[in-house]
């Protein structure tokens, strides 16, 4: 039986549950709407394509299973079965009969933040999607959460999407209201109304709604735009909430893969200081060596069929891999040193007098214990990879003048830009930054010409020749057609094949790359044809937005070293802060309808970020999440 007071204590609450459900005023706008980011706004989605993108959200549920179906995986656990660490051995992966993986073992251990990290095509997204699945051995109590793909659009707000993801909290609360609005409550109710807010006490539910607000704020999202419905965003920022509900759930292990696309670098900042917080296990794939640095405490190198481990973050990866490296090396020549200089003895004086023939028997069986020991292998390296942008020649400047420009995407829209004044060369090395719907992609629709100013004037040479990359430049490949095919038909006076795979072959596409077809390549082999396609059109400027998605760091860096090399200008837009510093000279940023060059590099520009961050979000401070 409760006593008296826990009564008081359960009636008190129910009359704060009902208070809860009284309708409540919507906030106003305070103006937000007027200047949120334009590319939340995503119409199309409303009314007519909606079942389109249900049907979409099938068909990759349909795919993912045929990938599950096509994907074998054994390995035995070794840590004890309550343990929250997970040691896996004997694990084996297979795709489609591939081996990814061989006998290799997987530990991950609660308070760690791993890095995987290996070449495009490894099986890096296959391991993550194996453990998610668990299809590895993995004690139950350990839950997983692991970050696919965008939500689907909706009638769903994204605070709603975020707070539903809690199904406990969720299941509790209602169970909560259900009995805080019986009229006659029972005792024993009572006492189960009582244990139902204890444990909404335990999760924090109060705080729900302000820790989802504030991680949706943290990713980029005004408190307008947490109101909207989420069909009317577009797929990047419907990606952000997926990301915010697996940050809101707070799993005993986290997989995440790729988190930084679709995200401004300020988004990326907050990232970067929420996930050092993560103290259960975290798993994250990214290509950024800066988010990698920031956030890692331990490094996965997926290599040759194995996973080998490093403590440290990526930049200690790096030398420790480095050091052991030479210390391998070192040790291989001298092992093959020993053996040629056995083999040479024992085949000299094998058959000579007694006593040299004995001396050559005892290297021989040395010899042999050294061959069944176990010898030192070759270090391996990961192929390194090209890039290549060929001469574009000299042309007097200026190259481009912008004059008074001002733009808006509607009539009755707001000003994306207010008399934008600047001119840049075939030496302007630039990188903008600025909040997502700041306008950094729009400058550059603009300065190509596919946005037309609503006022002020764009004035170009006339002989300039301009390469923009952008993120939707795949969806313009012919899916049916072989790089090879496509280059040849874009580029038709090139006449010899031979040729066209010599130019092919200096963006990492060789072999049977070359004459696959285009859908059968990864999101990477795509990019490195859009890359080939892009110079090949001798640009004297180029303009590359977000040019690391579906790219390893190895071929970032290859892209990074090419840049330098390249004769023309180059404007950026980028969430790598790593690229950024590698071959930007400027840092423009794009806030408030101008553009305003920072004084100093983009790393000073990052300090600025987080130190803005922590004044307006204290709770990153706090260096633990409770566990």
């Amino acid at each position: 039986m409760p006593s008296d007071l826990a009564k008081k204590k359960a009636a008190k609450k129910k009359e704060a549950a009902k208070a809860r459900q009284r309708p409540r005023r919507a906030p106003e706008e305070n103006g937000d709407a007027g200047t949120e980011p334009q590319e939340v706004r995503h119409p199309e989605a409303n009314g007519t394509l909606l079942p389109v993108m249900d049907a979409l959200t099938k068909e990759l549920e349909d795919f993912e299973l045929k990938k599950a179906a096509a994907r074998a995986v054994t390995g035995v656990l070794a840590s004890h079965p309550n343990s929250t660490d997970v040691h896996i051995i004997n694990l084996s992966l297979t795709f489609h009969g591939q081996e990814l993986l061989s006998d290799t073992k997987l530990e991950l251990n609660s308070g760690r933040r791993y890095g995987l990290i290996g070449l495009n095509g490894i099986g890096k997204s296959m391991l993550l999607s194996a453990i998610g699945k668990q299809e590895v051995p993995i004690p139950e109590h350990i839950d997983i959460y692991h970050l696919t793909r965008e939500m689907p659009p909706s009638d769903k707000t994204p605070l709603q999407c975020v707070m539903e993801v809690d199904t406990e909290r969720a299941m509790l609360e209602r169970e909560a209201e259900r009995l805080a609005h019986e009229d006659d409550c029972l005792s024993a109710e009572c006492e189960k109304l009582l244990e139902l807010y204890e444990r909404l006490e335990e999760l924090d539910a109060d705080k729900a709604e302000a820790r989802a607000s504030r991680i949706l704020h943290g990713l980029g999202f005004t408190p307008a735009m947490q109101r909207k419905k989420l069909k009317d965003f577009s797929g990047g920022w419907r990606m952000r909430v997926a990301l915010a509900r697996a940050l809101f759930i707070r799993p005993f292990m986290l997989l995440l893969d790729e988190p930084t696309n679709h995200l401004d670098l300020d988004a990326c900042v907050w990232l970067e200081e929420e996930l050092k917080t993560f103290r259960r296990i975290l798993v994250l794939i990214s290509h950024s060596q800066d988010f990698l640095n920031g956030v890692c405490t331990n490094i996965i190198h997926m290599h040759n069929r194995k996973l080998k481990y490093y403590t440290g973050n990526y930049d200690q990866y790096v030398k420790t891999r480095l050091e052991l490296e030479e210390n391998q090396m070192k040790r291989f020549h001298w092992e093959q040193d020993q053996i040629a200089h056995m083999k040479n003895y024992i085949a000299r004086f094998g058959h000579g007098s007694a006593k040299l023939a004995r001396q050559a028997q005892s290297k021989e069986k040395t010899l042999q214990k050294m061959m069944a020991s176990g010898l030192t292998e070759r270090v391996v390296n990961d192929k390194t990879l090209s890039f290549y942008f060929p001469p574009c020649g000299k042309i007097p400047p200026p190259v481009i003048m912008v004059q008074n420009v001002s733009f808006k995407y509607t009539k009755d829209g707001p000003w994306i830009y207010n008399n934008l004044e600047f001119g840049i060369d075939l030496d302007t090395r630039v990188a903008l930054v600025g909040p997502n719907g700041a306008g950094k992609s729009t400058l550059l629709k603009l300065l190509t010409g596919e946005l037309l100013p609503t006022d002020g004037m764009i004035r170009k040479h006339s002989h300039v020749k301009i390469g923009r990359y952008h993120q939707h430049l795949q969806e313009q490949l012919d899916l049916d057609l072989s790089p090879l095919e496509y280059m040849l038909k874009c580029y038709p006076e090139i006449k010899e094949k031979e040729e066209m795979r010599k130019i092919i072959g200096r963006y990492g596409l060789t072999g049977k790359q070359q004459v696959s077809p285009i859908r059968n390549l990864s999101d990477g082999q795509k990019c490195r044809v859009c890359f080939a396609w892009l110079a090949w059109q001798n640009p004297h400027m180029l303009f590359l937005d977000e040019p690391t998605n579906h790219l390893d760091i190895e071929t970032i860096d290859a892209l990074a070293d090419a840049i330098n090399e390249f004769e023309g200008g180059m404007m950026l837009v980028s969430h790598d802060f790593r690229l950024i510093q590698q071959v930007a000279q400027e840092i423009w940023v794009c806030e408030k309808q101008t553009i305003t060059k920072w004084q100093g590099d983009i790393l000073a520009y990052k300090e600025h970020l987080k130190s803005k961050l922590v004044d307006e979000d204290p709770q990153l401070t706090k260096k633990t999440h409770n566990v």
